[in-house]
Order: structure tokens, then C-alpha cells, then sequence
């Protein structure tokens, strides 16, 4: 075998192993079955044996991936043991601290809400990305990050090991180009009955709870566009291309930056902000910073 072990493919083999088949261990790991039987196929390669007897649709280890098995239980356990005592060290030196958000999240509240880290130490190196919720957490569930920012809270159709630390929630405010705004018939939220409108997609629970709203109060509008990322949504509608709503905490941010005109104020759905973290007890101390901050003066 050549010295150049890839870990990754080793991770890969040691899902697949332990949730018994390839197309689980994809759900887990959230890429597609056919990558996962690459990455086998290119580690049996590696090591110069099969690790798993094809029996019908069932995956059996073989005498050589029994023998991988245990030594990849060490090294994955011996990982996940030095990311918790590494995650409640104190920090000493140059420090990463590594972020995914929601796409659909705002940036201006992404970036409030990740501020405290960098106030923490001057040594603090932040990292910062973002994706489809379903993405993020798979990132976490292998530690590629330290943190996911989302409105949507981690539930068991998830099947990732995290927890979800509340910050905080706002109400929305509807914003709109002068223009489309000025053609608006009515009062608020009856004006929103068949006027064009900017949403973000299904996958986020607020628009979710918008839709459930809408149809409880028999608003439809008409919907001219689907996002998963807030900003091209407010591009969208600062274009005049339909309605759109923020989180009420930024409106003055929205409508002066984006030149926008305020509709009105929903107070009946309010998006609520989580921290999803791989630890039950918060112990990093720039997640610490983050959940404190925002608990204590963004959503306040």
C-alpha cells in the first residue's frame, strides 16, 4: 500500500460499514451512491483487496475489511476525541473558526450574529460558507465545520448527531420597488392578494410558514420568483420584479441599502435563528460568543 493513505476514502468505507450499505450511508453523508462506490472502489484498489462480499443487494465485510474496520474505529474515535478536547481549549494562537450558513439567511443578520467571534480574540481566523441546508449539515456531521447557521432546526429526519442552540426570532417586514409598491391595491396584507412576489424556497421554514399563513388567511399572490439565496432575492426586488420580506430587525438596513419602500409588518410568523452545533454544552469558545451575543443583544 502506498504511503499516501487517503482518509477520506477510509471515512467513506467506515459509514458504509457501520450504517450496513452504501445507500444510507449516502443519506448520512449526503452525496450520491454512486460517489461512495467510487471512492470503495478506489480504496480496495489501494489496498490490493476487496473489503466487501456483494451478497445480492447486501454488503458483507470481508476477513480484510473486518481487520480496516477496527483500526478505522480507533482512528475515527480517536478524531471525534480530539475535536471536543481541541473545541474546549482556550485559544492560543491563530485559531479557525469555520462556518456554514443557510443560504437563505440575510447577511446582515449572518454577519451581526458571527461578529462576537471576531471580537473575541484578534487571533480568531474566520471561515465562512454557505449552501442548501441539507449541505451544511452534512458538513458538520463529518466536522468540516464548526457551526451551521440556519432557520431551520435540527429534527430526526436529519440523520446527523448535532443540537440546536436557539438564538433568537423576528418578525418580518414586506418591502417593495416604489414603483410596484405605488401599484398595490389595498391595505396591508390584503395588497399581497395577487400581487407579485419574491420567496424563498420550500426547503426553509419560513417559507413554509408563510405558506401556511397565506393559505389561512386566503392570500395568494402570484409568485414570480423562488430563492435559496436572500441576497439575489433582494436584488430581484429592489429590480421591481415582485414583494419580498426580511426580518423585521434589518429593515432599515434593507430599505436604505436596496431602495426599497416598507409595505408592512407581519407579526403573525416570525423566522426563528439557530446555531447548530456537534456539541450538547456549548464549549468552543467562538460558538460560545456567538449564541451569548445573540441571545443577549441582537434578537433581545
Amino acid at each position: 500500500m502506498a504511503d499516501n493513505f487517503n482518509y477520506k476514502h477510509l471515512h467513506y468505507f467506515w459509514v458504509v460499514a457501520t450504517e450496513g450499505s452504501i445507500a444510507r450511508a449516502a443519506e448520512k453523508l449526503f452525496i450520491t451512491p454512486q460517489t461512495i462506490s467510487g471512492q470503495l472502489s478506489m480504496l480496495e484498489e489501494r489496498i490490493g483487496q476487496p473489503l466487501f462480499d456483494r451478497v445480492g443487494r447486501r454488503l458483507r465485510l470481508t476477513e480484510t475489511g473486518r481487520l480496516v474496520l477496527r483500526y478505522a474505529d480507533e482512528i475515527f474515535e480517536l478524531g471525534k476525541e480530539l475535536t471536543d478536547v481541541l473545541r474546549g481549549a482556550p485559544l492560543v494562537g491563530t485559531s479557525e473558526f469555520i462556518i456554514s450558513a443557510a443560504s437563505a439567511l440575510p447577511k446582515t443578520i449572518v454577519y451581526k450574529i458571527l461578529e462576537p467571534a471576531l471580537s473575541l480574540s484578534e487571533d480568531v481566523s474566520l471561515l465562512c460558507k454557505e449552501g442548501p441546508v441539507e449541505t451544511i449539515l452534512g458538513e458538520l456531521a463529518v466536522h468540516e465545520v464548526d457551526m451551521v447557521l440556519t432557520d431551520t432546526p435540527l429534527s430526526s429526519a436529519f440523520s446527523v448527531k448535532a443540537y440546536n442552540h436557539y438564538l433568537g426570532q423576528s418578525d418580518l417586514t414586506f418591502f417593495a420597488a416604489p414603483e410596484l409598491a405605488g401599484q398595490l391595491k389595498g391595505s396591508f396584507p390584503d395588497c399581497l392578494n395577487n400581487a407579485p412576489m419574491l420567496l424563498p424556497t420550500k426547503q426553509y421554514a419560513i417559507r413554509q410558514l408563510f405558506d401556511k399563513w397565506s393559505h389561512d388567511a386566503g392570500i395568494f399572490p402570484l409568485i414570480r420568483g423562488q430563492y435559496d439565496d436572500s441576497a439575489l432575492m433582494k436584488s430581484f426586488g429592489k429590480a421591481g420584479f415582485g414583494v419580498f420580506f426580511m426580518p423585521s430587525i434589518i429593515e432599515d438596513e434593507v430599505e436604505k441599502g436596496f431602495n426599497v419602500d416598507i409595505i408592512g409588518n407581519l407579526s403573525e410568523i416570525t423566522q426563528k435563528f439557530y446555531a447548530i452545533s456537534a456539541e450538547r454544552k456549548v464549549t468552543h469558545p467562538a460558538v460560545a460568543a456567538v449564541c451569548s451575543a445573540a441571545r443577549d443583544i441582537i434578537f433581545k
